[in-house]
């Protein structure tokens, strides 16, 4: 059976998705907080920004958690036909 091994992003990409992150959240909410509109609109656009922040992650989480789903679901399957195959004996005809 093969091992598959957890993947593990080095500390580089891992800063740079944050700090990524960070820019764009920051540079948004700026440019929302500097429009020249009255504050419902602000407020209105800021909720936006917040819900499509928090629906990503969820979106996110989601692919993710349905992606470790189907990999177990095919280790456990694999180890299933490896048991099989290694309870069958070829040379006795039944």
């Amino acid at each position: 059976m093969q091992n598959v091994g957890t993947q593990k992003d080095s500390t580089a990409w891992i800063i740079q998705t944050w700090a990524a992150f960070i820019f764009a959240i920051s540079m948004t909410s700026f440019g929302i907080v500097n429009l020249p509109v009255d504050n419902w609109v602000k407020g209105f656009m800021g909720m936006g920004l917040v819900f499509s922040v928090g629906s990503t992650f969820t979106l996110a989480k989601t692919t993710r958690d349905l992606h470790e789903a189907k990999k177990l679901t095919s280790r456990i399957d694999e180890a299933k036909v490896e048991k099989l195959l290694s309870q069958h004996d070829s040379l006795s005809l039944k």
